[in-house]
């Protein structure tokens, strides 16, 4: 069974900026999104994915990918998650056996950045880069699903 564990938190500052190797724009649909499961549909670059996700604990929940063709996903969003799309330039840093995913957010949620790690299990440590704000792990409102539906700023 596929199980994501991640941790989520707001970004302090932008020197993480420096440390950044990669970055891509992300658009993802939504073909489902309930509070329990979801299913989306990403395209970044020339890939595509569609994902199954599922649970209700923040940390860690059922996630499940498959590499689709990219015409596909496109006409997927286009035609099945009207306007349940989220758009990002993700970042990514290494740091040791770990990578960081930096997440700046446009449309609906300008102005957010969230900063992920996933981890291979819950107890497993990592370092706290210095531009780390407040963790949101625990606060599904972070979730990117939740974000489709209530956007960070109508809350913050």
């Amino acid at each position: 069974m596929a199980i994501e564990i991640e941790r989520r938190f707001l970004v302090a500052d932008d020197s993480w900026r420096e440390c950044a190797e990669s970055s891509e724009r992300l658009v993802q649909g939504y073909i489902l999104n309930s509070e329990e499961k979801c299913v989306r549909v990403r395209v970044a670059g020339e890939s595509a994915w569609i994902t199954v996700k599922g649970g209700s604990n923040a940390l860690n929940r059922l996630e499940f990918e498959y590499s689709i063709p990219v015409d596909d996903a496109r006409t997927m969003i286009d035609l099945l998650c009207d306007d349940r799309v989220i758009d990002k330039i993700r970042h990514r840093i290494p740091q040791g056996e770990l990578t960081w995913e930096v997440d700046v957010f446009s449309g609906a949620n300008e102005g957010l950045v969230i900063a992920e790690v996933e981890l291979p299990t819950a107890e497993t440590p990592f370092a706290h880069p210095a531009w780390l704000g407040e963790e949101v792990s625990q606060d599904p409102r972070y979730l990117n699903a939740r974000l489709l539906r209530n956007p960070w700023p109508t809350w913050c």
